[in-house]
């Protein structure tokens, strides 16, 4: 049986999770603000899981493109009170963050998955991931958030995407963090065109056969998928479900979603029906 071992939780990988978003931030691209004091965070994180979902993943940093930084003791003020509120809910808990010093905190009050848009790059970090029982989701990024999508650009995106999550892996194996443990993530939407998110998506069964690590897929309520439709960010959920389907059926063993309702009916049927 192919298995997460992520913090507190060992995690069936035999079909696909699905990871529920919670921004507890003021600027996130979809729902920024909505969720940003402690009870409203909570009152969301119990529907998620009433939804059906597998894991919470906290934010407390927007990502969008564009995205102004935030001070780690700002994000890690609107975080850690989240999750120590969430203990209680026994779901498995993510802290979506690329700063050490936000993982270390986040890991302190015993966060299980640490997902990382950097790949653990920021000093110390796989030092630190490595000491703990948690999970690690390890992603591609072209860029900051800041300047990620002005000029992307690729010799070959799927063969550098592979690569870097490879090297990634392979970085973290080598200091002692176990297979069992991560998460791969090509990064859809971070410093890539519609034409490279295209290009990845439809090379995620080679990706996943060659990188023998399971894939994290993040396309919900994005950019590409508005570009294809023209559709807005309040207008997506089709979409999503649709793009988080074909993932689910390319291999994809964690699908991070807003629609967590809608995806869970949708994969059961997927699944029964397949």
């Amino acid at each position: 049986m192919k298995e997460l071992q992520c913090g507190r939780f060992k995690l069936d990988l035999n079909r696909p999770l699905v990871m529920g978003i919670l921004n507890v931030t003021p600027d996130s691209f979809s729902d920024g603000g909505h969720y940003h004091h402690i009870d409203a965070a909570l009152a969301h994180a119990e529907k998620l899981l009433a939804d059906g979902a597998d894991i919470i993943d906290i934010g407390g940093e927007s990502t969008r493109p564009g995205a102004a930084f935030v001070p780690a003791e700002e994000e890690i003020s609107r975080v850690i009170p989240v999750i120590k509120a969430l203990q209680s809910l026994n779901v498995p808990l993510s802290i979506d963050t690329r700063k050490s010093t936000v993982m270390r905190a986040a890991l302190d009050v015993g966060v299980d998955l640490v997902n990382d848009i950097s790949a653990l790059e920021d000093e110390g970090a796989l030092a630190l991931v490595a000491k703990s029982h948690a999970a690690i989701c390890l992603m591609h990024m072209q860029g900051d958030p800041h300047n990620m999508q002005a000029t992307p650009a690729y010799l070959d995106v799927v063969a550098e995407v592979s690569a870097y999550l490879a090297a990634r892996r392979d970085a973290a194996l080598a200091v002692g963090i176990s297979h069992h443990r991560l998460l791969l993530d090509p990064g859809f939407g971070f410093g890539k065109t519609l034409e490279h998110n295209v290009a990845l998506f439809k090379a995620l069964p080679d990706m996943q056969e060659q990188l023998a690590t399971p894939l994290l897929i993040g396309v919900s309520r994005k950019s590409m998928l508005g570009q294809i439709t023209g559709r807005g960010v309040g207008d997506r959920m089709p979409a999503s479900i649709a793009a988080a389907l074909m993932a689910a059926q390319a291999g994809s063993a964690v699908i991070r979603v807003h629609d967590v309702r809608e995806t869970v009916d949708a994969l059961k049927i997927w699944h029964a029906l397949q």
